[in-house]
């Protein structure tokens, strides 16, 4: 069974945001929460909800499991 890594996830956050070429503020416009919580999760600051990262998954097309470092694609 795998360990949860805040970090992989704050990684994959950004990555997946810079990989589509967008900023911070667009991303939270997008998924509609704010700027401040995109920064928080990219430095592991804070960790988004569940409604978060199923919003997160859904905007970049991967699964959850994913963004939480569960599945490595």
């Amino acid at each position: 069974m795998k360990k949860f890594d805040k970090n992989l996830m704050s990684e994959r956050i950004k990555e997946l945001r810079k990989e589509k070429n967008i900023g911070q503020n667009k991303l939270a416009e997008e998924i509609k929460i704010s700027n401040a919580s995109i920064s928080y999760y990219e430095t592991g600051k804070q960790e988004p909800t569940a409604e978060t990262i199923f919003k997160l998954a859904n905007y970049f097309n991967v699964s959850a499991d994913y963004i939480l470092g569960l599945k490595d694609e």
